[in-house]
């Protein structure tokens, strides 16, 4: 019997974590693992991205490899990547069969939910970052770039960005459970995690059914 054959797609948010292998060592033996002896890596692709992109050309070449190979994409982590539209988008689009080594029966409704909750979790930092902005101008603070308020500011989105991960990896196991207990639509499952009383990142409430649909 054939072994099944897997491109790799691995990211990085830094020139500095792709020359070092900061964070890429760790994805490479969560996909390496995850193949073993069952499969075989034919190809392995790195992105270096910030958040803020959304033009994957390494996304964009590993598709193409596993169409050209018949192979199914792997990567290794699906709460990171779930959350990334660009690469939702792309995959969605590709046709690709894709497995995630860290949630190998998550479904791509799945990561559709997962990318729909995290746009509404920027929707809602940005709106609470203007709003705060606006309450200390009237305040008679004076906003600008001075160095302090610049750190501030980093260390604010730096944690912002841990908490949203960290729900992430929360509601995907719960996601999970809705989906076995045969709730597989978008709009069963937002209800449900609305019902469980499953909140954003932020305290409100998940999006609603009507929200998901916008992205699926």
């Amino acid at each position: 019997m054939t072994d099944k054959r897997y491109i790799a797609y691995y990211r990085v948010s830094t020139a500095r974590q792709g020359q070092s292998g900061l964070g890429l060592e760790a994805q490479k033996v969560a996909v390496e693992g995850f193949v073993g002896a069952g499969g075989q890596l034919i190809e392995q692709f790195v992105e270096i991205e910030s958040g803020s992109r959304n033009d994957l050309p390494e996304l964009i070449a590993a598709l193409a490899a596993c169409r050209r190979h018949s192979a199914v994409l792997i990567i290794a982590k699906l709460d990171r990547l779930a959350r990334n539209v660009a690469f939702v988008s792309n995959l969605m689009e590709s046709g690709v069969e894709f497995i995630a080594a860290d949630n190998p029966h998550a479904s791509k409704l799945t990561i559709h939910i997962l990318c729909a909750v995290a746009e509404h979790e920027r929707e809602m930092i940005s709106e609470r970052t203007k709003s705060a902005l606006a309450a200390a101008k009237a305040r008679g603070v004076r906003l600008g770039n001075p160095r302090g308020n610049t750190e501030h500011l980093a260390s604010a989105r730096a944690t912002l960005q841990r908490q949203t991960t960290q729900h992430a990896e929360n509601v995907l196991p719960i996601i999970g459970d809705i989906q076995r207990s045969g709730l597989v639509s978008y709009r069963q499952i937002a209800k449900a995690l609305n019902a469980r009383g499953v909140s954003s990142a932020r305290g409100g409430k998940c999006p609603s059914p009507l929200k998901l649909g916008h992205y699926f």
